[in-house]
């Protein structure tokens, strides 16, 4: 075995349903889905806005924001510096004004590698914020969901987010206005019974874990065996939760079909654009 060639460990990823090795460099070009059973690898949030946004049309929204210790909570300053390091990024979400496929929106993306995406006083602001900015402009918003709830860190201040985007999605709505909501794995806790639920439209990647309190709870509460894959996207789908289940691969698509529609525009048999209705 001495002519067998060494090949680093960094250039493999192990998919963990399949359990076969992926080359990096392929599940990259593949938009971190597995090539060989389709498993959706989580997703920085920046990577989610170029292969959703038109290129070059995201112009970001509050970036310069940034979370508190407020109430004092032991440790949370670290670990606020460490998600700011580790992501990159200033908050559990990125929010701006994007096109997805020439149509004008308000793009919020939701950001697992901060903290699980939870969502704190900042991450409910920016929000509230960018749901004002499409009500004053009369822009439909789509929202990618990741998230594991609430931020205990800061609270009651935490908690008072749902009430606060919930709000800002209604006002929204009352300007008949189109929100889409792409729930990604896992979307739980606070951000599912707020904002994330609320879509006109709810989208969901596949497999996708959704949720508001974990399985384990429910049967420690209910005493009850729950059913095989309660909670997935697929479960959901069938239970009338969500409107789709869309791959990675054809979400831009799948998008831009929707915001054409609301637009007013007629679709021929061949998807392209007609005419005016």
């Amino acid at each position: 075995m001495e002519n067998q060639p060494f090949i680093p460990d960094e250039l493999w990823v192990k998919c963990p349903v399949c359990k076969n090795p992926v080359l990096s460099a392929d599940l990259n070009e593949n938009n971190k889905v597995c090539p060989k059973c389709g498993y959706h690898f989580r997703i920085a949030a920046r990577q989610r806005i170029k292969i959703t946004a038109d290129e070059g049309s995201f112009r970001e929204f509050d970036a310069e924001m940034i979370s508190e210790n407020v109430i004092d909570f032991p440790d949370y300053t670290r670990k606020l510096k460490n998600a700011r390091i580790n992501s990159g990024e200033n908050e559990s979400v990125i929010t701006g004004l994007a096109k997805i496929g020439g149509y004008p929106l308000v793009l919020c993306v939701m950001n697992s590698q901060f903290m699980m995406g939870s969502m704190g006083r900042v991450t409910g602001e920016k929000i509230t914020r960018a749901f004002e900015y499409a009500t004053e402009h009369r822009l439909p918003v789509a929202v990618f969901t990741v998230s594991g709830g609430a931020r205990m860190q800061e609270g009651i201040l935490s908690l008072m987010q749902m009430a606060k985007t919930s709000g800002a999605v209604k006002r929204h709505s009352d300007e008949g206005l189109l929100y889409i909501t792409v729930l990604t794995d896992p979307t739980t806790g606070g951000v599912t019974a707020s904002f994330a639920m609320e879509g006109d439209i709810i989208l969901s990647e596949p497999k996708a874990l959704i949720a508001f309190a974990g399985p384990r709870v429910i049967e420690q509460t209910i005493r009850q065996k729950l059913p095989k894959d309660f909670q997935s996207a697929e479960f959901l789908l069938d239970k009338g939760f969500i409107d789709a289940v869309v791959p990675r691969g054809e979400m831009r698509e799948t998008l831009t079909k929707i915001l054409r529609l609301h637009s007013g525009e007629k679709l021929t048999e061949e998807g392209e654009t007609d005419e005016r209705i």
